[in-house]
């Protein structure tokens, strides 16, 4: 039997701004930042905060000490503790993997970030790794499956049979090869993924916000309409065009294009 969540007794998500920029850091690194309920609560709800902010522009989630994320807490699962975010079970494990955001999301993989770790990439729009970063959905060896988006989302990610290779094997993935199968998008130097994220992190942030939420949904979204030779995605093109015409930050790029000068977006 399941039970309630235990309340965190100290902040086990820390929160840091740098510009539009919002940095979620997991803090349990006596568990190697494992997911428990606590954490779940915490993350999804800075997450929602974050996504919420008109100022924020993208958000980074990254892991204190040598770890990312070490999965879920298998320890609080044998104490009959709940994982799930407090009155949030659709956010889904670490209240980030089935929690849809409009802001931009970039995972800083400072460490080890094994099943649910990679998971957590997985679910991430973009990922930097440390070199000493290791990947992997391991569940099968432990009579288990990946099931908060691993499974479903490898082969998506990666070519299928690669994909199947990894989901069945459950081998490690080294930062290397994460980096040749498209798992992330590039390597920081030794100890400075966070520095490389925020760079991504800024580069997205100084664009059009709207045109920038739009163009997340649409990578989403279209993913799933079919051949784009087909109707519905050109459909769901113009919809997003639609809405990115009828904003203020359309207005104001062209404006500071015929002014020669930077736009100040609103995000509206």
């Amino acid at each position: 039997m399941i039970t309630a969540i235990p309340p965190a007794d100290r902040t086990v998500v820390r929160v840091e701004r740098h510009g539009h920029v919002c940095v979620l850091r997991l803090d349990r690194t006596e568990s190697r930042n494992a997911i428990d309920g606590a954490l779940a609560t915490q993350l999804g709800e800075a997450l929602e905060a974050a996504d919420l902010d008109d100022d924020v522009r993208a958000i980074v989630l990254t892991g204190s000490g040598d770890s990312f994320c070490a999965g879920a807490d298998l320890k609080a699962l044998a104490r009959g503790e709940s994982l799930d975010a407090a009155g949030h079970p659709e956010w889904g494990f670490a209240g980030y993997v089935r929690h849809r955001v409009a802001t931009p999301t970039i995972a800083a993989v400072n460490g080890f970030a094994l099943g649910g770790g990679t998971e957590l990439v997985l679910a991430s729009d973009l990922a930097v790794a440390d070199p000493r970063a290791t990947f992997g959905l391991p569940e099968v060896r432990r009579g288990l499956m990946a099931a908060a988006g691993g499974v479903l989302r490898i082969q998506r990610q990666v070519p299928p049979k690669i994909a199947a290779e990894i989901a069945l094997t459950g081998r490690s993935i080294p930062a290397e090869e994460a980096l040749s199968l498209g798992l992330v998008n590039r390597l920081s130097a030794p100890g400075e993924v966070l520095d490389a994220a925020l760079e991504i992190a800024e580069a997205i942030a100084a664009n059009a916000p709207v045109a920038v939420r739009e163009t997340k949904e649409l990578l989403r979204a279209s993913v799933s309409a079919g051949s784009d030779w087909e109707d519905e995605p050109w459909r769901m093109n113009a919809r997003a065009m639609r809405r990115i015409l009828a904003s203020a930050d359309f207005r104001e790029g062209t404006a500071a294009f015929v002014e020669r000068r930077e736009p100040v977006w609103t995000g509206r």
